[in-house]
């Protein structure tokens, strides 16, 4: 079972950064794709971006340009980047492994 722990969430004014991390407690160099989901309040889960073992990257609509989602399979830490950040990004974000599993969740609001 893959334990997947997420980090960095917090308070950010719109149009600032966050960066996001998900730490594995296993190898994730044989998982072929890993990402990250949120779910804001009142609304269902949806996708953010999914990266494959080779790098290839995948981002749902509402942050394409702004969020950059990367892998250290060394590290077995997946990153999310949250630039230009907007009050709709606020929820609670989520780390997924194509082994179906998820973290906890880290909260993110963006707000002035």
């Amino acid at each position: 079972q893959v334990q997947l722990v997420e980090s960095g969430g917090g308070l950010a004014q719109p149009g600032g950064s966050l960066r996001l991390s998900c730490a594995a407690s296993v190898t994730i160099f044989s998982i072929n794709n890993m990402g990250w989901y949120r779910q804001a309040p009142g609304k269902e889960r949806e996708l953010v971006a999914i990266i494959s073992r080779g790098g290839t990257t995948n981002y749902g609509d509402s942050v394409k340009g702004r969020f950059t989602i990367s892998r250290d399979n060394a590290k077995s830490m997946v990153y999310l980047q949250m630039n230009s950040l907007k009050p709709e990004d606020t929820a609670v974000y989520y780390c997924w492994s194509s082994m179906n599993n998820w973290g906890k969740g880290t909260l993110v609001t963006v707000s002035s």
